[in-house]
């Protein structure tokens, strides 16, 4: 009969993305990323209200993606392989339909060797957050065209786009998909209520 037996990562631990394929494979329950430099990261399970908040995040996104049929969407199960050689799991994640088809089904299978076109990071309290901001910077030097830093602490989300800085919006803000999700809204204060509750 097996045990479940506690993981411990050495903070100096470095291995190659099969190396980290294997952790993962070993490992199915955690979420896993891999830094571009080769650190082994271990995400712990977020909280209740964290998760009612990736879902209804997952939602919004999966209903715009099915009606519009315009790429694919991801949750934060799913790795992709940056062109920097970090593997990393968004909270969300979308990639236009024509860049998906253009990988075999081999790499779709696996860590995607792609950056999403749209990622999204819902701030937990458990993270740190310039480690988060430091992700979104490095989504966008690897492709990514349109981030949101979902922020429930600060009522804030940070916007980033190719070439410009980051932009700070309320979340009485209607978020806009932009040129990269057309048509695609969302109104944070129906999943995290206003300011007056």
């Amino acid at each position: 009969m097996q045990t479940a037996m506690p993981i411990f990562i050495p903070p100096t631990l470095r291995c190659t993305e099969e190396q980290f394929r294997e952790l993962v494979k070993f490992n199915p329950d955690l979420r896993w990323e891999l830094t571009a430099q080769g650190e082994v990261i271990v995400m712990a399970p977020t909280g209740s209200e964290t998760g009612n908040y990736n879902f209804e995040l997952n939602t919004d996104l999966g209903t715009w993606n099915r009606q519009q049929k315009m790429g694919k969407a991801f949750d934060s199960s799913a790795g992709f392989r940056l062109p920097n050689g970090a593997i990393r799991s968004p909270d969300l994640a979308w990639i236009a339909q024509e860049r998906w088809e253009q990988l075999s089904p081999e790499q779709r299978r696996q860590f995607a060797p792609i950056c999403p076109d749209f990622v999204l990071e819902l701030v937990s309290p458990a993270d740190d957050l310039a480690t988060v901001q430091a992700k979104m910077q490095e989504y966008l030097k690897n492709g990514c065209r349109l981030g949101w830093l979902v922020n429930p602490e600060t009522r804030s989300v940070t916007i980033y786009r190719p070439n410009v800085a980051p932009e700070i919006v309320t979340f009485d803000v209607v978020l806009s998909g932009e040129d990269v999700l057309p048509g695609f809204t969302v109104d944070l204060r129906h999943i995290f209520g206003s300011d007056e509750l």
